[in-house]
């Protein structure tokens, strides 16, 4: 019901053709039947008349009487009042009795049970009952806890209902009146009965001994009639109020009659009441809510429609709006009387667009007219375009955040983070171990748990890492066998599922999870593994729609896992190739101390090798190189260029002779596959190749577009060799230039790529003073250099592949190395032999008396004989002893055999029988021929 409250003002002018009542201003019928025409003072309002010519004045007598009449306006708010006033009596008269009563009642209900349970727990009653006579010891007790707790009996009894106590002796060993079922089982009793002594009401409680057994039953009672009397007392005291309230009523209704004829400008009853009606149909109708608030904002008006709309409480009329429970936009709105055109707010569950204007703008009240209109409908249609969008932008995700790299695990958590929680609360990837491994996967293997992603880590699903063999009634089953979606809407009541593990899926399903899809992971004819998504927050299981909407998901996701899957596999392959082509063990040699670390490029494999090759005369060479690319290709040319080095090496070239030579060998390689057109040219490789002599302590370094190498001095000093930098290899044009380090014993020569020092995130110049900075911090063995370096240096994400090779110089001192200059004559063979026989008697090494004169003899006599001065000879005692002869010439001999008739050839032939390995290198100054003997 609409109500106008403090509604003032003119009343609108009256249609044409209304019709009024055969009365006149005064409510007075005529006596004629003929209505009275309605003079300028009768029409106008009664406080606006005024004495002078053409006027009456307004007679108090005259209104009074109106106002007492039964059919003026005032007449009728009296009567009302009178009705109101005697209504009001009767039912306070009828409240107080009905209170009276209740009051009554809930004190004898109270008081009874008080008492019961009081004597009870009183001390001494188990004992009395358990004694011969009960009566004896109970009825005195119970008459003085009656007489002083004011109530009409306290009976006890046993279990069976015998009574021991009553106020009347006769009664007693007779039968209770009244419930005691619930008091023998533990419980109390309170009930209204009509007992021996009238209509009361009785309360019993159980006696319990000390282990809880009832022993016996105390009851207590009172009857009503001796409980209240309020109302006897109180009853006068109404009716006096209620005379006093009707003579006010009357007075105040003479005083109000004169107010009410001003406001009503002389309308009467009838007119009154047809405006209201078309007032209430038309705000009763409307389909829009309409609110009036004032100006201090309070709610003025308010529809049915408003009601419904904002739940609106029944007294919210005269109410600020922000105490109307409305949420905090809205009733800002209402209350700020500001101008707003279907402005949306989320009321409940409801969608309202709100229009409001004020109502003073040309001169009205202070304050605000506000419509309401439910745009629900439209708030359902725009949740299932949100709906729609939010599920293509989690396609439009899973489209650029899965398969970010190629590794199949990565995808699969990629997939079940995507998931959770925007689509399901958990999510299960079970992959095939082939497929992990890149291989092809084969129905019926075993299946491991690749990733797990949740809104909790306490659910009960199997862990990451599980291998799982499912059984065939389980949807991931089906799902694999059948290469389809699979729903349980309820795990609950899922049989088939609950047999792969009963006491986990118990657990599962206390957990709160309770609805699952599978989805088959299929790439071509493939099933990779099978994808579970789990529901358990939301209680409503996966719908139709976002059925579809998981298996586009895994669909997309399983071409990822799939590349990843074929990159594994190809990966696998360049790996293993790669490894193959690298040294699998350092070779035997006393020159070096050395420590490395390969680590292959996360994201393809490379090209980056290293070597280490020992030399004639205690020599060791150390390479390191890179070729530019990943994959297979990279890796093979990466060997084909380790086996050039290897070869070149044998020759005893010098560092920057053997990169000429490489150089040479990748420009035509280049040439070739360019012309074949079948693989990429080699261009861009890059290489250092040093050579370390332990005698001298001298190492020559020569380096084609490679890192320089580094230097940590035995005092912990770090330095950059100044090593001019050629041209990368197969580039030609340029020739390669040799740097000498002189190197102390101890110090670490620090050989590495350039994936070491530069990546995406920093340039090699910072990446080199990271180096230095590591390697002054590190450790003195090349194991701790090695260590502390990839700490310091290595990448999260390592884009490229590293190779680290470092190398602790050791030195050949003065009683490992014996020299001895040869002057040119033959004569001077006899003063070698004696030589070698004095030193080798000095090393303990007679055994190799005999064999290392007829060596030096054979070596020494071809150098005087086709050689050129100054001929020297060294011998050196490492791993094995080493014979060495060197000349001033650059001719070579070579080995042949010798026929019968020969007189000579046969000397480098017995040399080459009675060594291990034997050899000619050249020098700056000559050449020298050296031949090795293992040690006894």
């Amino acid at each position: 019901m609409v109500r106008l409250l403090g509604r003032s003002g003119t009343r609108s002018p009256r249609r044409p053709g209304s019709r009024r009542d055969a009365r006149g201003h005064d409510g007075v019928p005529r006596t004629d039947g003929r209505r009275v025409r309605r003079t300028t003072a009768a029409a106008s309002p009664p406080a606006a008349r005024r004495s002078g010519p053409g006027r009456t004045r307004w007679e108090p007598a005259a209104g009074l009487r109106g106002t007492l009449g039964g059919r003026s306006l005032a007449g009728q708010v009296f009567l009302l009042n009178v009705v109101i006033v005697l209504l009001l009596v009767v039912a306070a008269v009828v409240a107080l009795v009905l209170q009276v009563r209740h009051d009554t009642t809930q004190e004898a209900r109270t008081r009874s049970l008080a008492v019961a349970e009081t004597f009870a727990n009183s001390p001494g009653i188990q004992a009395a009952l358990k004694s011969p006579h009960p009566t004896a010891l109970l009825q005195p007790r119970a008459e003085a806890a009656r007489k002083a707790s004011n109530v009409d009996f306290i009976v006890v009894t046993d279990t069976d209902g015998i009574r021991y106590t009553h106020p009347k002796p006769d009664r007693i060993g007779k039968k209770f009146v009244g419930t005691i079922a619930p008091a023998l089982a533990g419980g109390t009793v309170v009930e209204e009965v009509n007992g021996t002594i009238g209509r009361l009401v009785q309360a019993v409680v159980p006696v319990k001994a000390p282990g809880g057994k009832v022993v016996g039953l105390v009851s207590a009672g009172i009857t009503t009639a001796h409980v209240g009397g309020a109302a006897d007392r109180q009853l006068p005291l109404v009716l006096a109020a209620a005379g006093t309230g009707l003579a006010l009523a009357t007075g105040g209704t003479a005083l109000v009659s004169r107010r009410l004829m001003r406001q009503t400008h002389g309308l009467g009853p009838r007119e009154m009441t047809r405006m209201y009606e078309h007032h209430d149909a038309v705000l009763h109708s409307v389909r829009e809510g309409v609110l009036i608030v004032s100006g201090d904002g309070d709610l003025l008006l308010a529809n049915d429609e408003a009601h419904r709309l904002l739940d609106l409480p029944a007294d919210a009329e005269r109410r600020h709006v922000r105490d109307l429970g409305l949420d905090e936009d809205t009733a800002e709105l209402l209350a700020s009387g500001r101008v707003a055109t279907d402005e949306v707010h989320l009321v409940g569950d409801r969608l309202l667009a709100i229009n409001q204007r004020p109502t003073d703008l040309e001169g009205g009240p202070s304050g605000s007219v506000a419509t309401l209109r439910d745009s629900t409908e439209l708030r359902a249609l725009s949740g299932r375009a949100e709906a729609a969008r939010e599920r293509l932008d989690l396609l439009y995700a899973a489209g650029v955040g899965v398969g970010t790299s190629l590794d199949v695990t990565r995808t699969a958590e990629e997939l079940a983070d995507l998931a959770v929680p925007r689509f399901a609360d958990f999510v299960t990837v079970d992959l095939f171990d082939a497929v992990l491994s890149g291989e092809e996967p084969e129905p019926g293997g075993a299946l491991r748990r690749t990733a797990v992603s949740g809104v909790s880590e306490r659910a009960p699903l199997y862990p990451r890492g599980r291998q799982i063999r499912f059984v065939d009634s389980s949807p991931h089953a089906v799902s694999l066998g059948t290469g389809r979606v699979v729903t349980e809407p309820s795990l609950a009541d899922a049989g088939g599922w609950q047999a792969q593990d009963l006491e986990r899926s118990a657990q599962v399903v206390e957990f709160g999870i309770h609805s699952l899809i599978t989805v088959p992971v299929r790439a071509g004819g493939r099933v990779l593994g099978v994808v579970g998504f789990w529901r358990s927050q939301r209680p409503e299981p996966f719908d139709d729609d976002e059925v579809a909407l998981a298996e586009e998901l895994v669909t997309r996701a399983a071409v990822a896992i799939d590349n990843a899957r074929r990159y594994t596999r190809e990966h696998g392959l360049a790996v293993t190739l790669q490894r193959s082509l690298l040294p699998r063990s350092l070779p035997a040699q006393n020159a070096l101390d050395i420590a490395y670390r390969y680590l292959p490029a996360q994201a393809g494999v490379g090209g980056d090798w290293f070597d280490v090759l020992p030399l004639s005369g205690a020599r060791v060479a150390l390479v390191v190189g890179d070729v530019v690319g990943h994959g297979l290709h990279a890796a093979a040319t990466m060997g084909r260029l380790r086996t050039a080095v290897h070869n070149f090496s044998a020759l005893d070239l010098e560092p920057d002779e053997l990169l000429t030579l490489l150089d040479e060998l990748v420009a035509r390689i280049d040439q070739d596959e360019t012309e074949d057109g079948s693989a990429a040219p080699v261009s861009g490789a890059t290489c250092l190749y040093a050579v370390y002599e332990p005698v001298a302590r001298r190492c020559t370094v020569a380096r084609a577009g490679h890192p320089p190498p580094a230097v940590v001095r035995p005092d912990g000093g770090v330095e950059y060799a100044e090593v001019p930098a050629g041209p990368p290899l197969g580039l030609g044009g340029l020739p390669f230039e040799a740097a000498e380090l002189d190197l102390a014993e101890g110090s670490r020569l620090v050989l590495y790529t350039d994936g070491l020092v530069e990546d995406r995130e920093r340039d090699i110049e910072t990446g080199l003073e990271l180096l230095s900075g590591a390697l002054s911090e590190a450790g003195s063995s090349p194991e701790e250099t090695c260590r502390s370096v990839l700490q310091a240096l290595l990448p999260a994400r390592q884009a490229d592949d590293i190779a680290l090779l470092v190398a602790r110089t050791r030195a050949l001192g003065p009683d490992q190395v014996a020299e001895r200059e040869v002057p040119m004559e033959p004569s001077a063979v006899k003063e070698v032999r004696a030589f070698v026989t004095r030193q080798l008697a000095q090393w303990g090494l007679e055994e190799l008396e005999f064999t290392t004169e007829l060596i030096l003899s054979e070596l020494v006599t071809n150098a005087i004989r086709y050689g050129s001065a100054p001929v020297r000879v060294r011998l050196l005692r490492d791993r094995s002893l080493i014979c060495e002869v060197s000349d001033g010439s650059n001719t070579s001999p070579h080995l042949r055999y010798a026929a019968l008739s020969d007189e000579g050839g046969r000397g480098l032939f017995l040399v080459a029988q009675m060594t291990e390995r034997w050899g000619t290198r050249y020098t700056q100054s000559g050449k020298i021929i050296w031949a090795e003997q293992p040690l006894p």
